[in-house]
């Protein structure tokens, strides 16, 4: 049985190739958003309260679908909710028309 020394220079070196893997793992690993969010999550999200959320699915705004008395809200349509009613941004004082060109 052979004995066989380890150094600081072996752990440096494993331990940069250690942070180089994990670093590469949590690179490829996509972004996972759930598909289905309930109401608290939805209001968390958007900041509103539970009047105005009702508010929004009363006048249409946002989709739902209701299963057993809980509602679920796509987070797909909320991204194209968001997405539909983006507001470009405005000329201020420190971006005033007469220096847009």
């Amino acid at each position: 049985m052979a004995i066989e020394v380890i150094t600081r220079e072996d752990l440096n070196e494993f331990r940069s190739l250690l942070l180089n893997d994990l670093k590469e793992i949590l690179q490829s690993k996509p972004e996972q958003t759930k598909q289905w969010l309930k109401s608290n999550e939805v209001r968390k999200l958007l900041n509103i309260s539970p009047g105005t959320l009702q508010n929004l699915r009363i006048n249409g705004t946002i989709t739902y679908t209701k299963i057993g008395g809980i509602l679920y809200y796509s987070s797909e349509d909320l991204d194209k909710l968001l997405e539909a009613n983006k507001v470009d941004a405005t000329v201020t004082l420190f971006n005033p028309k007469w220096l847009v060109r």
